[in-house]
């Protein structure tokens, strides 16, 4: 049978974009950029509003949802479809497996947790529903916050990333519609995509990647600022911090321009190599023999503790710290899928849906749940059983911890200079290869798919995303970049179930198309007199 299913036909979508999708696009992101600045103290409000709301009422929605993605993308994996390639039958991937994981991780977590591997532990070990306040600042509290922390980076969202990219991969590379959101509802609304359908559903992702980027280029412009501070004695502010969104877009900016497999691969890679280093760093220099236990002791507590974390929802509606985190985390995720899913399905043609699934499930998150204990158990030996202080560092400038850790290791100033120097070059590299790889899939959804947008696209969405995360830091700072993410993430919420319910429908029909044909074949061969060819060797 061929790869590509004949009831479904082939991309027309425009090589220099769709006019609603340009101009649309564009006129919605500017309209809020416009209301926050001109209306900036009702703007807050009517954010924190929504935000509250979702926060209290709508959590179990968010919590149902990105449980349901994971359930059903490890479900995958042992299901019939798992030996469906993502592309032609003789399709192969493009990239190596470093290179893969590289853009996988650097896309997909990257600069955010640079942000909160430390800061997120700490804040935790003062207090979480889960302990008691005894158990505050004990042995005990510090392993319920890194199992916490590691739940919040883990599974769960990179079950929401496998399934977004696996629906998208598979209607573009296996199906042959454009690279976008509207492809995989083509099995529910037909040739309808390709009409107002299809530009809300992209007009969507559009909004929820840009306001989900722009959440992590606003946390990484913050620690950015507190690492010059630390190296240079520049003042931290929201001023210097939209600066050095400004020439990061900038950077970024040209990075998309050189395309995917010059800048954005080279950027991954180095990324990686980076983070092998610094992780390097904090082993030897750190506590190693507790660092490599800890690893053993939060792998396994959170995979003890993770369908329970997932499912659980505060009982106590007047709870808030479920909507500081979790549901913060989730809406963050949810606002990323569409472009974490554009972009991972972008360098993942030719694998296996089983090994798609396999390797977004399992690479990120492993190296996530070591980065997040290297870094969090660094502190919290430090805060535990060492001179202490990190506590009080958070609380006073959550951007500081990480930088403020590796002042208490007492490395040596030249160490702790260079490890230094290392982190602020990841931030930069980290924050270029996220907001070049949104850029692009920002790109690619206005031109309907197509995965090589005209130069001008990706000028003007470069530079837009950074305008956008200097807004909403002049906005509020980190509280206006949580309600942003949570928000982004709502609409965009609706679309994906579309998606998943489309991906398996044609699934379904795919096996019972091929199923259907192979009988038929195996029959003519046996009606067939003087065949020559084994019934066996019929696929």
């Amino acid at each position: 049978m061929s790869s590509v299913d004949s009831a479904i036909p082939h991309s027309r979508a425009p090589a220099a974009g769709h006019p609603v999708m340009v101009v649309g696009a564009a006129v919605l992101v500017l309209a809020f950029v416009l209301f926050t600045v001109m209306n900036a103290e009702y703007a807050a409000t009517l954010f924190n509003g929504a935000k509250s709301f979702i926060a209290s009422d709508l959590a179990w929605y968010y919590i149902g949802v990105v449980s349901f993605c994971l359930f059903l993308s490890v479900w995958l994996i042992f299901s019939r479809y798992g030996d469906i390639r993502l592309g032609k039958d003789s399709d192969r991937p493009e990239f190596s497996n470093f290179s893969w994981f590289s853009m996988l991780f650097g896309a997909g977590i990257g600069i955010g947790i640079l942000f909160w591997s430390i800061a997120e532990p700490i804040y935790h070990l003062q207090g979480t529903p889960f302990i008691t306040e005894a158990q505050q600042g004990t042995v005990a509290g510090a392993q319920v916050a890194m199992r916490v922390s590691i739940f919040h980076w883990g599974l769960h969202g990179w079950g929401l990333f496998a399934v977004t990219g696996l629906a998208l991969a598979y209607f573009a590379y296996r199906k042959g519609l454009p690279l976008s959101i509207r492809s995989s509802l083509y099995p529910i609304f037909g040739e309808k995509i390709y009409g107002p359908v299809g530009h809300a559903a992209d007009l969507l992702a559009v909004f929820g990647t840009v306001f989900g980027i722009a959440t992590s280029l606003g946390l990484g412009a913050q620690q950015m600022n507190a690492g010059l501070a630390q190296l240079l004695d520049i003042e931290v502010s929201i001023s210097n911090q939209v600066i050095l969104i400004a020439v990061i877009s900038v950077i970024a900016t040209a990075s998309v321009l050189s395309g995917i497999n010059k800048g954005i691969r080279i950027l991954s890679e180095w990324n990686m190599h980076l983070t092998v280093l610094i992780l390097g760093c904090f082993l030897v220099f750190g506590p190693t023999a507790y660092l490599l236990g800890a690893f053993v002791t939060n792998t396994g507590d959170y995979l003890v503790h993770a369908v329970e974390l997932g499912f659980w929802v505060d009982p106590d509606p007047k709870g808030q710290w479920q909507g500081w985190w979790t549901i913060f985390y989730w809406g963050w995720w949810i606002a990323w899928a569409p472009f974490c899913g554009i972009f991972i399905a972008r360098i993942s043609r030719g694998r296996t849906l089983r090994e798609f699934v396999l390797g977004v499930l399992v690479a990120p998150p492993v190296l996530a749940a070591f980065w997040i204990t290297v870094f969090g158990n660094t502190a919290m030996y430090i805060e535990l059983f060492g001179e202490g202080g990190l506590v009080a560092a958070v609380n006073e400038d959550v951007t500081s911890s990480l930088f403020k850790t590796m002042e208490l290791m007492h490395m040596g100033s030249l160490v702790t200079l260079l490890m230094t120097i290392v982190c602020v070059v990841m931030l930069v590299t980290y924050f270029v290869t996220s907001a070049d790889s949104a850029t692009l899939v920002i790109c690619t959804l206005v031109c309907m798919g197509n995965d090589n947008p005209p130069a001008r696209y990706r000028v003007f969405w470069g530079l837009a995303i950074g305008a956008v995360a200097a807004v909403l830091l002049f906005a509020g700072g980190l509280q206006a970049l949580q309600t942003a993410s949570i928000v982004a993430a709502l609409p965009f919420s609706v679309v994906l179930l579309l998606a998943i319910y489309g991906l398996l429908k044609s699934l379904r029909e795919e096996k019972a198309a091929a199923s259907i044909a192979r009988h038929s074949a195996l029959h003519r061969r046996v009606e067939l007199p003087g065949s020559e060819e084994p019934a066996a060797a019929v696929r």
